[in-house]
This record gives structure tokens, sequence and C-alpha cells, in this order.
């Protein structure tokens, strides 16, 4: 018997996007330096390789984002512990508004993404560094 799914992740996006924070490409761009800030490219390591990442940006695997968080859990990352604005991105902005409503569900505080993720920021020309 199929699957009977009741709310498609297109509608998950749709619903985190109302929640959080999105910053558009020309604004992320100014953030490359910013001490304020720390830049969180959620892509697997297969995509940075082959596309680059955002100058700076701390590279945390989609699937390890909770873990890495909390500070109880045994694969904390001192990074998330810090007062500064977390800004997450992916590929298209689809995993960024879910964990960046799942961070901030989480308490991390505050967060946002950056609308249109990696392609919106490869399109406008902004900086990238390749990952090897």
């Amino acid at each position: 018997m199929a699957q009977n799914i009741t709310k498609s992740v297109k509608e998950m996006v749709a619903s985190a996007n109302e929640e959080i924070k999105t910053i558009a490409t020309k604004d992320a761009i100014k953030l490359i330096d910013s001490d304020d800030h720390v830049i969180v490219d959620l892509r697997d390591i297969r995509e940075l390789k082959r596309t680059g990442k955002i100058p700076g940006a701390f590279s945390c695997p989609r699937g390890m984002l909770e873990f890495w968080i909390d500070p109880a859990s045994p694969y904390h990352k001192e990074i998330f512990n810090q007062d500064k604005t977390y800004v997450f991105y992916c590929a298209s902005a689809w995993r960024s508004a879910l964990s960046a409503k799942t961070a901030q569900d989480m308490g991390l505080n505050p967060v946002a993404h950056i609308e249109g993720g990696f392609s919106a920021w490869e399109k406008a020309n902004a900086p990238i560094e390749q990952v090897e």
C-alpha cells in the first residue's frame, strides 16, 4: 500500500519561510567579512567540491545540523555557541529554509537564510571560494 503523505515539502518550506528571516543575495554579499555573522553552508561535500562555496562559510552537512547545534550532543560544534547571527544557505533555499526554522525552534537566535541559495549567489556573480 502506498504511503499517504499529508504535507508536501513545498508546503513545509513555505511554512518555514513564514517564520524565518530571509536575506537577499545582495545583502548577504555584504556579510562575507562580518564578525557578527556565521554563514553556514548546508550542502554536502560533493556539492561544495563541484561548485565551491561562499568565502569563509562554515560547512555543516544538513544531516548533522541539530547534533552540531545542541550543546548536550556529543557532536556539538562550538561555532554554534556564539553571540552571532547564523545565516544558512543551500543550493536553492529549500534546505536552508527548513534548517533555519529548525535552528530557530531549537533556540539558536538570530537566524536567517539566503534567498535563492547558492544558485542565486552564482547568478549574482558573487565571490566563490573553491573547495578541494
